[in-house]
């Protein structure tokens, strides 16, 4: 399957999600932290990026960011709870995440949305 790294600062959200990610079949990898995700990303490139918006240090919006300068065609998916979903949509075009999610989230919801943007990746030219 595929490779995703999962970016948040709550070690018991990251466990749940990653222990559900390896049953769909996937390879998770995790970083609690902005910075420790993008250098998890630069150094074990993932398929697929799933980041919390609000964390200490490099937040987020910061992270897609950068992923989207360093990698544009990595899919994202951004996760909040609180307010971050409207966060989220104020990275311009381009540089936004590819989908937004509100925490809590159905587990369904989460797998259905990284299927369609694995499967949208993958239909693109390399």
């Amino acid at each position: 399957m595929s490779r995703i790294l999962i970016i948040d600062d709550d070690p018991s959200f990251r466990r749940v999600v990653r222990q559900f990610l390896e049953q769909e079949g996937h390879d998770v990898i995790d970083a609690e932290s902005g910075e420790s995700g993008l250098r998890l990303f630069r150094s074990e490139p993932p398929d697929l990026v799933v980041t919390d918006i609000f964390m200490p240090g490099i937040g987020g919006l910061q992270t897609i960011e950068t992923i989207r300068e360093e990698s544009p065609g990595t899919p994202i998916i951004a996760i909040s709870g609180r307010d971050g979903i409207a966060a989220a949509t104020l990275l311009p075009d381009g540089k936004a995440a590819d989908r937004n999610l509100q925490k809590p989230f159905r587990r369904r919801a989460l797998i259905e949305t990284i299927e369609q943007l694995l499967s949208l990746d993958g239909d693109q030219p390399d």
